[in-house]
């Protein structure tokens, strides 16, 4: 008999330990303080834009996968990251991303589990939920092509944006201390206002706070509203 594989769509409140969050931490460390300097300047701005007294979505664009690591390094909270569900096809990589409290989605449909697991990550009081808008990997510096779904789920949880614009990495730098890499934090997009308005203000956020970068805003004008919820986001 074939054992059952794991679903890693849904998560419990009790699936985000204290564990978990030392593991995140210890990933971190490794990556954003010990590998990442050898090959590159880091600079972080905005860290002040942080809030210290509630929950939040913590949406950087994604240009690398150093970037969980970066945005986690800024933020310092524990983190739940949405990652696309193919990843979690490789039983190594699954069980690492599990053990970060990473949590699959499917990019082309917002499911039921994936609403129930952010308002677990809420109901922690301590995690953040972790979303990249524009779903995979971008390195055209460019800032389109944004897929609803983080507004969407913001508006349910009621709660508030945290944009944080990453750049410099978008080709891997593997000649030491060569490269630039900076994180930038922006003030956080409330949840209170229409869809299209937070998926425009987030956009025109990281195309300013990265340099180099253009903003494109998608024409959203015949997109039936039944259609957000099919639309999602993911490493």
């Amino acid at each position: 008999m074939s054992e059952k594989k794991k679903n890693y769509t849904k998560r419990d409140v009790s699936d985000f330990t204290e564990g978990k969050y030392k593991f995140q931490l210890f990933g971190r460390w490794l990556v954003s303080r010990t590998l990442i300097p050898f090959f590159y300047k880091v600079k972080y701005t905005g860290l002040e834009n942080i809030p210290q007294d509630r929950n939040f979505i913590v949406a950087p664009n994604h240009i690398s996968y150093l970037d969980p690591f970066v945005a986690g390094e800024a933020v310092k909270k524990p983190i739940a990251f949405m990652g696309k569900k193919e990843l979690f096809n490789n039983d190594i990589l699954a069980f690492l991303l599990d053990g970060l409290a990473c949590f699959a989605v499917n990019r082309e449909k917002l499911e039921v589990s994936t609403i129930k697991t952010a308002i677990n990550v809420f109901k922690t009081q301590k995690w953040m939920l972790g979303i990249f808008p524009q779903g995979g990997i971008r390195r055209n510096k460019k800032i389109e092509k944004i897929n609803k779904g983080f507004a969407v789920i913001a508006k349910q949880m009621k709660t508030d944006i945290l944009p944080v614009g990453i750049t410099g990495s978008e080709q891997y730098n593997w000649i030491p201390f060569k490269g630039n890499l900076k994180i930038s934090v922006g003030k956080l997009i409330s949840y209170n206002q229409e869809i299209d308005d937070i998926i425009d203000e987030w956009g025109r956020k990281i195309a300013e706070m990265n340099d180099g970068y253009e903003y494109i805003k998608d024409n959203n004008d015949n997109i039936n509203k039944k259609d957000i919820l099919n639309q999602t986001v993911g490493i």
